[in-house]
Formats: C-alpha cells, sequence, structure tokens
C-alpha cells in the first residue's frame, strides 16, 4: 500500500500558509482589497473565514467531511480572487499565484480521498 499521508500533509500544509499570509496580507492591506470594490466587512469576514479554516486543516482530528467543506470554502475564494484580479487588470504573475494554488488545492483533496479510501474497513 502507499503512504498518501505525508503528501496531503505537505500540501495542507502549504495551502494553510498561503491562507495564512492571504488572510494577514488582506488584513493589513484594506486599500489593496478595497480596490477590488468589495466592501469593509466582506474584508474582515473573508479573513476571519482564512484564519478558521486554516487552522482547521492543520488539526489532525477534524472530521475529513469539514476539510472537504473548508477546501470548497478556500476553491470559491480562490476562483472569485482569480476573476477579481483580471477584471481589476493584475499583472500576470500576481494573477498566475491563484489557479497555481488551486491545482495545489485540488492535489490535496486528491490525496485525502486516497487516505479515506485506504482506511475503509469492508465488511
Amino acid at each position: 500500500m502507499k503512504n498518501y499521508a505525508w503528501p496531503y500533509w505537505a500540501i495542507t500544509g502549504g495551502i494553510s500558509f498561503f491562507m495564512l499570509f492571504s488572510a494577514w496580507f488582506s488584513g493589513t492591506h484594506a486599500e489593496a482589497f478595497a480596490a477590488f470594490g468589495f466592501p469593509e466587512y466582506f474584508r474582515i469576514e473573508l479573513t476571519l473565514a482564512k484564519i478558521a479554516g486554516a487552522m482547521l486543516l492543520l488539526f489532525p482530528q477534524t472530521p475529513d467531511r469539514v476539510r472537504e467543506w473548508i477546501y470548497a470554502g478556500f476553491g470559491i475564494c480562490l476562483i472569485s480572487a482569480f476573476i477579481a484580479k483580471v477584471a481589476t487588470h493584475y499583472p500576470v504573475a500576481q494573477t498566475v499565484e491563484t489557479p497555481v494554488v488551486l491545482v495545489l488545492m485540488v492535489l490535496g483533496v486528491w490525496y485525502l480521498d486516497k487516505m479515506k479510501k485506504k482506511y475503509v474497513v469492508v465488511q
């Protein structure tokens, strides 16, 4: 059997770090976030959600179903960020990071699924 735990945790650690950095950036650079045209309350809500999701992903006791929902929320966030960056004519170098992180996140979900199937007990 293959060990899917270490690549999953490496990807999850990277995603959590990216989301925590993104939360820090949006929390400390309100003017950059306002350039997208989003209201101030949305910046605060998004910052708190990113922190909570990133922290929950790092706890091994978090149920797999909760992890899947966190990844779904992060996916929506990344797709929205990509659309907002393209619509506001961000430089390509800064726009490309969101699809790259999204692909890594999909890979993390794939490893999570593989780990779940590995430990399923068939009766």
